[in-house]
This record gives C-alpha cells, structure tokens and sequence, in this order.
C-alpha cells in the first residue's frame, strides 16, 4: 500500500503535469525511491491514481531501464551498452565486474551489496565507456580504476 507521503509526491507531480500520463515516470520513481523498486501491488496503486491501466503503467515501467521493477541491491551499476561505449571498450570493463563480482547483468550480489545492469544509452558518449552506481556517472572507465570506484560504495 502506498504512503501518504508517496501519494503526496504523486499528487504533486500530477498537479504539474498536462495530462495524469505525463507524471507516470516521477510518479514510478517516487514510490522506487522510498522503497528500491516497483512492486505490482504498488504500480497497480500508481495506476489507478494516473488514470491508467496497470498494463499501461508496466508498459513505461519496462521501457525504463532506471526504473526496477524487481528488487535489486543496496547500490546499482548500470553499464551502457550503446555502440559508441561498446566499441570504445564496454566488453573489458563488464568482463572485469563479472568476475569481480560473481554476477552478470540482471543479478545481484550475495551480500546484496551491487545489482549489475546495462542500459541501452546514457547520453554520455564524450565519455564512453561509461558506468552509473546509482546517480553517479564515469567515464572513461577502465577495468582497472574499478576498485577505487566500488570502494566508494562499501
């Protein structure tokens, strides 16, 4: 069930928006912000106070890779896999957390500490090969600096 606090934040972006379907990504994100994700439960209750259908909802939801719609870890690490930051050096750098971390994308750490996902573009390509953990960004990332970086998020 959604808060009052989480409602009020809906209702807020609501009040800012043209149309109810407009607020749908703030909406998502301000129940995923609380929380760490979006639960059917809780994207039905978001839907119904858009004027939408849950399909709908779940439609934008899954269209978003920065919307999680299972439970992920503590930090996420979002990879781009874009084909500026692939041929730049992508697949090293997802090798090295592979086998750092003991998981591929879509999974999460045994301590519950990472989650590792890819995203199809962060705009970014001045950068590449970039990363996010959580709203952070970097780039260019090299297999190497990836210690230091993770060390951030202990």
């Amino acid at each position: 069930m959604l808060t009052d606090e989480e409602k009020s934040e809906i209702a807020e972006e609501l009040a800012q928006a043209e149309r109810r379907e407009q607020a749908c990504v703030e909406a998502l994100l301000a129940v995923q912000k609380r929380r760490g994700w979006v639960s059917d439960e809780n994207l039905a209750e978001i839907a119904l106070l858009l004027g939408m259908t849950p399909a709908e909802l779940d439609a934008v939801a899954t269209f978003y890779s920065f919307v999680f719609r299972k439970p992920v870890g503590r930090h996420v690490i979002t990879l781009c896999d874009s084909m500026v930051c692939w041929s730049l050096g992508l697949n090293p750098l997802y090798e090295h957390l592979k086998a750092r971390m003991g998981i591929t994308y879509g999974e999460t750490t045994k301590d519950n500490r990472f989650t590792l996902l890819p995203a199809s573009c962060m705009g970014a390509c001045d950068r590449a090969p970039v990363m996010m953990i959580d709203n952070d960004l970097y780039g260019p990332v090299e297999p190497g600096a990836i210690e230091g970086i993770l060390r951030k998020y202990t």
